[in-house]
Order: C-alpha cells, then structure tokens, then sequence
C-alpha cells in the first residue's frame, strides 16, 4: 500500500487530528475522529480523510477501496502516528477523520418518529454509545441527547456506538422539555423509564398500550430521573425485575425498553438474527 506519508508526529495534520481528542475543539472545528474499522467503513459518506498503517491498509483493502471511490483521501501512516491519533490502548490500525453528522431536532420531528430514545443528563460516553448502538439495532428512527449530556463525538461514544451513530439521526443539546413537548406536539407518546415506575413493561405489553409511536427518556446514570422530567411524561415504567438482581443498567434497560416497543410496533415474524460483540 506504499510507504507511509505520515511519518511525524509534528505533522500539522497529526497535531490537528490528536486536538480532536478535546470537546472544544471538536465543537470548533465541527469535526470528530472515529477510530477502527467498522466505524470507518460506516462513516464513508462523512469521511474527510483516513489514515492507515501500511499493514491495516492490507487487511482493510476493501475500506480503502471504498474510502478511495468515494473522493476520500487516503493517507498512509506509521504505526506511532496512528497511536498518536488514537484513544484506545491498542490501536486498530485505522482511523477516519469525520465532519460531524447531528441532525437538528425539528428535522427529526418533521419525519414523523415512530421509536425514538431520549437520553436525558446521561454522562458516561460508552453508555451513550450503547443506547445509540441499541436504537439503531431496534430499528428507531432517532436519538436524542439533551443538554447537559455527553458529548455525542466523545471518542468513547463513537467507539460504544460501534458504527450505529452513522445509521441514524441524532440530535443533540436540546433542552429536556422541548425535547419532550416537541415529540408530543408530533404525536408521540412519552414514556419514562424509571425503576420506581408506577407502570411496569410487562403491564404496558400485555394492556397492548405500545403500538403507537414511542419516546423512551432514559436518565442519569446515578441518579436517574429527576420529578420533573417524570412528570412530564405521559406515563413512568419500568422494567419488572423477575430475579434477585437490584437493578438493570442504563444500556441494558434501554435494550429491554426499545425492543419491546419495536416488537409492538411490529408484525411477528421476520426477526433479524442478533450478533453479540
């Protein structure tokens, strides 16, 4: 694949790329790094530029070809560069630098929403990144992430998101209660996962209540919903704990929830089959 282009780690562009690793400098020049190889072959259509190691080119001649097709340069790179740009131990060989792809929420609602899942104040990236892999995998139509919440291009979400955060759309920084009153005001029905719920999932299933289009609002990780955002839901469920386990995490409940409200929105038969990583 030729011999690497990108060879110091003063390079502009290395320096450039490794600034991505800030929010604030992501937010300022509206570009993120995705690191990896399924999240670049997802991210063609927002690819800016890749870089690669000669031996990550080999084994991923099948990106590089597409990358290339597409207009997208390709850039050749040391291992110590790829290891500068990059925020995992053990780099991939691969990293694509990507324009940022959020979707502004009054596009989102202007689609008519049928699933959708709010993340309201959520702070862990691998946990936003999960939920995201979750929707796109329960065939929602969005995510919402409000203000106050990770930022959606944090290294660590992107990577948690495994290729989904270029599936569907995202909007981000709206404030819960226009989150909220703007779904709706499009006619979708709001509900909130809480383990204190006074609803529970197998109620909502078995009343035939979950047919209609949905918005999960999912919370903080340690300390969940606040009462306002509770209120302003149209109802509060959670998920029945059948075992002794004290609780379900916040990607595991949000599986739960977004799946048994795609099962009720849909015909039975034609599963896809599920890989697990």
């Amino acid at each position: 694949m030729g011999t690497p282009e990108l060879t110091s780690l003063r390079s502009p562009r290395v320096i450039a790329a490794r600034r991505l690793t800030k929010r604030s400098f992501r937010g300022k020049e509206r570009r993120f790094l995705a690191e990896g190889p399924q999240s670049v072959r997802e991210a063609v259509e927002h690819l800016v530029e890749v870089y690669v190691t000669p031996d990550a080119a080999e084994r991923h001649a099948d990106i590089v070809a597409v990358a290339r097709a597409a207009g997208v340069p390709v850039l050749i790179a040391t291992d110590e560069v790829i290891a500068e740009m990059s925020d995992t131990v053990t780099p991939q060989g691969i990293v694509g630098l990507c324009r940022f792809l959020d979707t502004p929420f009054e596009e989102i609602l202007a689609g008519r929403p049928r699933l959708v899942a709010v993340l309201a104040h959520v702070r862990d990236p691998g946990n936003a990144g999960t939920v995201l892999r979750c929707a796109d995998a329960a065939g929602a139509d969005a995510v919402v992430l409000t203000d106050a919440s990770v930022d959606l291009y944090n290294p660590k979400s992107v990577r948690a998101s495994v290729g989904s955060l270029f599936h569907l759309p995202v909007a981000v920084g709206v404030p819960v209660e226009q989150a909220v009153r703007g779904l709706q005001d499009a006619g979708v029905r709001i509900l909130a996962a809480d383990g204190a719920g006074e609803r529970d999932l197998d109620g909502e299933l078995d009343e035939g209540t979950m047919g209609g289009p949905t918005a999960w609002v999912f919370g903080n990780e340690a300390w969940g919903l606040p009462e306002e955002t509770r209120a302003l839901a149209d109802a509060v469920v959670r998920v029945p704990i059948h075992g002794k386990a004290e609780s379900l995490n916040l990607a595991t409940a949000a599986a739960v929830c977004l799946y048994a409200s795609a099962r009720a929105q849909r015909a039975p038969g034609g599963c896809r089959s599920v890989t697990f990583s």
